[in-house]
């Protein structure tokens, strides 16, 4: 027991050292997605899609919420990239600003999900007993219903908007979080270094905080990565059946459920926007995927 407080004394006292070796590990990790040709396939569609809408109006030809009914349903030309839809807006444009879109709702959607569900999962983890059966008991009953139902649901109490719609999706993927978080947490908790903090007088909140929680890191960016596809897919879902987001905003599922009309006569309508998401989603599961091999320190060498 001396040895183990001893060692946890030692970190405190060099925390330079260990900095260190944090930097290492990550640039290491790093350096293995990269090396990944999968995962480094997803990352350049990601930072495409993160330079397409950082510069959304120099990109874009037309504005996205211009109509033109004279040039309704146009074919894809010079004039119309990827051809015009109803109201003859431009479906380029209107794509391009989506992307701005798509990543506000995977950023806000997965970082409500993190933070309730990461908590959650870190408080069940670590306290256990009577605390971790009312919160395990309570993710269990939101992970019997189907995620998009539950969705559905809290939209419809809510009401019709995306930002409404963000929430719930960032709602219903807290379950997802908090399990991971918690089996994380009960095997780091039992660690000789935890053990050791106790032994030299450390709080629960700074062993929490400052010791576990740290050591959670990958598992938590791997499924926050997973998560944005999924919840990009489930906000788009919502916005093709109306819950979403409202007319005249350039989204991706809301432009699919306005052109489902006209999918015989003008399948340009439906077919770019759903590239579009069938695009993004493929590269942030490729980029989680080459994350978790990157993280997993069993599968190094």
């Amino acid at each position: 027991m001396e040895t183990l407080a001893a060692e946890a004394k030692a970190d405190q006292i060099d925390p330079a050292l260990k900095k260190k070796k944090n930097s290492s590990l990550w640039l290491d990790s790093l350096s293995r997605v990269i090396k990944s040709k999968t995962s480094f396939i997803g990352l350049i569609i990601i930072s495409l899609l993160i330079i397409i809408a950082a510069f959304a109006p120099q990109i874009a030809t037309h504005s996205p919420t211009d109509q033109s009914i004279i040039d309704r349903y146009q074919a894809p030309s010079a004039e119309h990239w990827l051809g015009t839809d109803e109201l003859g807006r431009d479906i380029f444009s209107r794509i391009v600003h989506g992307s701005r879109i798509t990543i506000q709702i995977g950023v806000i959607t997965v970082g409500i999900s993190m933070i309730v569900g990461v908590f959650l999962g870190a408080v069940a983890g670590f306290f256990g007993r009577w605390v971790d059966q009312i919160i395990m008991r309570i993710i269990d009953i939101m992970m019997a219903f189907p995620s998009i139902l539950l969705a559905i649901a809290l939209v419809a109490v809510l009401g019709k908007s995306l930002t409404n719609a963000m929430i719930a999706v960032g709602i219903v993927g807290v379950p997802h979080f908090a399990r991971i978080v918690r089996s994380t947490v009960l095997s780091v908790k039992e660690t000789e270094y935890i053990e050791a903090s106790r032994v030299i007088g450390a709080k629960n909140g700074r062993i929490l905080f400052s010791h576990v929680l740290p050591n959670c890191l990958a598992p938590i960016i791997v499924q926050a990565t997973l998560t944005i596809g999924t919840a990009i897919l489930d906000a788009a879902g919502l916005s093709f059946l109306g819950l979403g987001a409202q007319p005249p905003l350039p989204e991706w599922g809301a432009m699919l459920s306005d052109g489902r009309s006209a999918l015989q006569t003008a399948p340009w309508v439906v077919m770019f926007p759903g590239f579009a998401i069938l695009l993004v989603v493929l590269g942030f599961n490729l980029l989680g995927d080459g994350l978790r091999d990157a993280l997993d320190p069993r599968l190094k060498q």
